[in-house]
């Protein structure tokens, strides 16, 4: 637990609780102004806290979010009890929830009378100042990728020692070592708001990393961590096992600059990120940090991050950050088998979960409103992923596979490879396909090639075949996982098809794709693929001929992208979306109710 000055601790804690830490206020996602004075007084209170020196292991693997969880973890503040709820009910489907509270009871009386049963719900009554935990929560890390299970903490970038604490709290509870990076020459300030990992090596935030370890801060104070960005990744390398750690442009008008309220990780190959219209307030900043991203990283498998672009929503007055509270979907949480998806409006919310259904087929998808009036969590600065965290179980089966691309060839078997990895060994492994979703699978045994590396092939298949496929791993005690988790209820798909001819231009690199909903009356999603940077043009016309909106007039990047109009926002009847590309024209009917 924390050793810290005990003199300077007493009153500054006295001061805190009797100004700021009301447990009937809100403290936002963001520091107060009150706040600001109080960091240097809390810093420099830090001598250690949990176990202050480098977890003592070889092949240190920080989880993924979308692996195996035995908890998911939140703290219960009165505030936002609705929103909480609805968390826990959907969360116990899938692992214990357990509650940081400070009265157990009142907890489950609420819980009870709203009809939601208390099946998989554990309680920690313990002091706290905010219900934030995923920033001050601590990440699930592996000793030699699948071994020993233990959590690593931070010093939360706000002066809330309650909240700090947390971790230390439910480790105790589960059994589990925290490492704490509390202590010279190791000591570190982060927030899980701007921490993503793709399972293995590479680790995502943005610079607000460097700034609060860079010996000042944003607030002149001597007490914060002081290093270098070469010091900085050597010790998230040497406690989190990070080999690769990108680190993007801050953006203006998030004002926390914590990269879940614009993207995600969604697999180790593939960014969800959160994109507004053109021009439109952090948008430019977000696809130049992409484009960055594209540019100079690529994924565990050496190919280029796939990127999924999903809206951010408007105000009910059509108005962005900065004059609007900070909407996003990518502020979302995998439990297990289940999304945790933060609501807005049913215009955005059904693109949003559409692009989802889409892009992470199987899982459930729980929606839960954070815009409402009275539990305007969204006001705060955050959504459903800043009021969770996650544990991950104590025995992963860890499978990482590079997924097959679309192809045209029809003549050679489709090599698919994985390591499968078990603190017990695996004993099996297999791959499932069928070409056909009605139909039965077909199980083909894969072959242990090397160490943890598995293979199996599946046939050639003629042309225009979808391929719908998973693989299973079986360890020897036992336990089986599968990739993509919720399989066979989602599977990895590809296309057997001539990639000559996707686009209606012999020769076209950039390809209109179907526009979704049509007919449409609200947010109406624009896809576009295209195989190179170019200038793009994209227009709206009425059935007169009369141009009715340029929707787009610039380049566009390699790869998927999305463009959106309102519907509602014109008179209902028969358009057309005309795409130019140089010496390419392509043209789709779009109906607006």
């Amino acid at each position: 637990m924390k050793k810290i000055n005990a003199l300077l601790l007493t009153l500054f804690l006295i001061f805190l609780n009797a100004n700021l830490f009301s447990q009937k206020d809100v403290l936002p996602k963001y520091l107060t102004d009150d706040e600001k004075t109080l960091m240097d007084a809390y810093l420099s209170s830090f001598d250690g806290k949990g176990i202050s020196t480098p977890p003592p292991f070889d092949n240190i693997r920080t989880a993924a979010e979308w692996e195996e969880v035995q908890a998911l973890v939140m703290t219960w503040t009165n505030q936002y009890n609705s929103i909480q709820r609805k968390i826990v009910d959907a969360a116990q489907e899938e692992c214990t929830v357990i509650i940081h509270c400070s009265d157990s009871n009142q907890v489950k009386a609420y819980l009870n009378g709203q009809g939601i049963p208390d099946v998989n719900i554990d309680y920690i009554e313990t002091p706290y100042n905010s219900i934030w935990i995923r920033d001050y929560g601590g990440n699930t890390c592996y000793a030699n990728m699948v071994e020993d299970v233990f959590l690593v903490d931070w010093i939360y970038n706000r002066p809330r020692p309650s909240d700090d604490v947390i971790p230390d709290a439910y480790g105790d509870y589960l059994g589990m070592d925290v490492y704490s990076t509390t202590a010279n020459p190791n000591k570190i300030m982060s927030t899980g708001g701007n921490w993503m990992s793709d399972g293995d090596e590479i680790a995502f935030s943005s610079n607000l990393v460097l700034d609060e370890n860079d010996g000042n801060g944003d607030f002149g104070s001597l007490s914060y961590p002081n290093h270098t960005e070469a010091e900085l990744d050597e010790i998230f390398q040497n406690w989190m096992g990070i080999e690769a750690y990108i680190k993007m442009t801050e953006l203006p008008y998030d004002d926390i600059h914590h990269i879940d309220m614009h993207m995600k990780l969604l697999d180790e190959e593939t960014l969800l990120i959160g994109e507004y219209p053109q021009g439109t307030s952090d948008g430019p900043q977000i696809e130049a940090n992409i484009q960055y991203v594209l540019s100079n990283f690529n994924t565990k498998f050496g190919t280029p991050f796939k990127v999924v672009r999903i809206p951010q929503p408007s105000a009910t007055n059509g108005n962005f950050p900065p004059n609007a509270y900070y909407r996003t979907f990518t502020n979302l949480t995998f439990v297990n088998n289940t999304i945790l998806l933060p609501t807005y409006r049913e215009e955005y919310d059904t693109i949003a979960i559409r692009i989802l259904e889409e892009n992470l087929p199987g899982y459930t998808i729980a929606p839960i409103d954070i815009d409402n009036s009275g539990q305007n969590l969204i006001s705060n600065g955050g959504g459903i992923h800043c009021i969770t965290h996650t544990v991950g179980v104590n025995e992963p089966l860890y499978i990482s596979h590079k997924k097959l691309e679309n192809t045209a060839d029809t003549e050679n078997d489709y090599l698919a490879t994985a390591s499968i990895l078990h603190r017990n060994g695996i004993t099996e492994a297999s791959l499932f396909y069928k070409t056909d979703p009605l139909d039965e699978y077909t199980e083909i045994t894969m072959s242990n090639t090397n160490g943890n590396e598995w293979a199996a092939s599946i046939p050639s298949q003629p042309l225009e075949t979808t391929v719908y496929y998973y693989i299973e791993g079986t360890a020897e005690n036992g336990k089986k996982g599968a990739h993509p988790f919720p399989a066979p209820l989602g599977t990895h798909v590809f296309e057997i098809t001539d990639q000559g001819t996707v686009s209606l231009n012999e020769g076209a690199d950039i390809q209109l794709n179907q526009i979704y909903p049509n007919p449409a009356k609200a947010i109406t999603v624009i896809p576009i693929s295209s195989t190179r940077n170019q200038q793009v043009k994209i227009e709206l016309f009425n059935l007169q001929g009369s141009l009715v909106k340029e929707i787009f007039n610039g380049e566009v990047p390699v790869g998927e992208k999305n463009f959106f109009i309102d519907a509602s926002r014109y008179p209902s009847g028969l358009y057309q979306v005309i795409i130019e590309a140089e010496e390419y024209e392509q043209i789709q009917k779009l109906v607006i109710e």
